[in-house]
């Protein structure tokens, strides 16, 4: 059996240049990972895919990224084995943090492994870039410039370590409805990514935070204003910056120090119904951990 782990994904910052001829539209987007993570167990099977998921409404079928994944590599890698996958969930569904993008990412990379196949990055993210546009950071991780409809990545230097606290409001935003509305009205702020990463490589975090930005901010919080009350109080109790990641719901906020993220997070758990999280960044997108693969040789047809 194999164990990896998926991170979870922030936008440092989300800039949208236009609609493109393909109907996605052409983004500008800082990301980074986030050491709050999904866990993936692999283990061979004779044939076909076993999917076991640790949130019991989650469907575990073939509509799943997770067995879409696993599907994708059996059919371009002509595999005839298949796999057994169980699924702990840790990252919040629908929350604009790459949960399904992050638990898609680490079968790629678990079944690259598992079965020998010595996959490239670039053919592990052209794969990914199939399913979805975050799976290609999903695999890389770190802090990447994210460009085209998501999937043309840049490494940069990593952003100075932060912890980071996330709330989750109880609702649930549709990423085409934002896109979608975003079209309609646009912003009056875009970020400035070449500044942001400016910042980043003098690692100067308190320079770098009231320069993030998400253009879909403009939209989603007209519509959900709790998305804005959660920024204000994680400002007023003194994160460096808040700000929505992704089309939301969820609100992170950045501080130097693990103290003031639990103080933070404690607030935001009294006065608030949301979801809280308290983790830090990280500097890979999937990580393995546990290696012990138990090897038998799967029968041609």
């Amino acid at each position: 059996m194999l164990k990896i782990e998926g991170n979870a994904k922030i936008n440092l910052t989300l800039d949208i240049l236009g609609k493109r001829p393909d109907g996605y539209h052409e983004v500008s987007m800082l990301m980074q990972s986030i050491a709050l993570h999904d866990t993936l167990a692999l283990e061979k099977m004779r044939e076909g895919i076993d999917l076991s998921i640790s949130v019991p409404w989650m469907k575990a079928d073939e509509s799943n990224l997770v067995w879409k994944a696993a599907a994708l590599i059996q059919e371009r890698l002509g595999l005839k084995g298949g796999v057994r996958i169980r699924l702990t969930k840790r990252i919040p569904v629908a929350a604009g943090l790459a949960g399904g993008s992050a638990d898609a990412a680490a079968v790629l990379r678990g079944m690259d492994r598992l079965y020998g196949l010595h996959l490239s990055d670039e053919e592990l993210c052209s794969l990914g870039a199939e399913l979805g546009s975050d799976i290609p950071f999903c695999l890389m991780g770190g802090t990447q410039l994210s460009t085209g409809r998501g999937e043309v990545l840049r490494k940069i230097r990593s952003m100075p370590n932060a912890w980071v606290v996330l709330a989750k409001p109880r609702i649930s935003v549709s990423t085409a409805w934002a896109y979608q509305n975003y079209d309609e009205q646009g912003a009056e702020r875009h970020p400035d990514n070449a500044l942001v990463e400016e910042k980043i490589i003098s690692q100067d975090l308190k320079a770098m935070a009231p320069l993030l930005c998400n253009v879909l901010e403009s939209v989603t919080i007209k519509k959900y204003d709790v998305i804005d009350r959660y920024k204000r109080l994680m400002m007023e109790k003194g994160a460096l910056v808040s700000m929505m990641s992704g089309s939301g719901p969820t609100v992170f906020g950045l501080m130097a120090k693990k103290s003031e993220a639990l103080r933070v997070a404690g607030f935001l758990r009294h006065v608030t119904k949301a979801d809280v999280f308290v983790t830090r960044t990280s500097g890979c997108g999937t990580r393995f951990v546990q290696g012990n693969v138990r090897r038998y040789k799967i029968k041609s047809e």
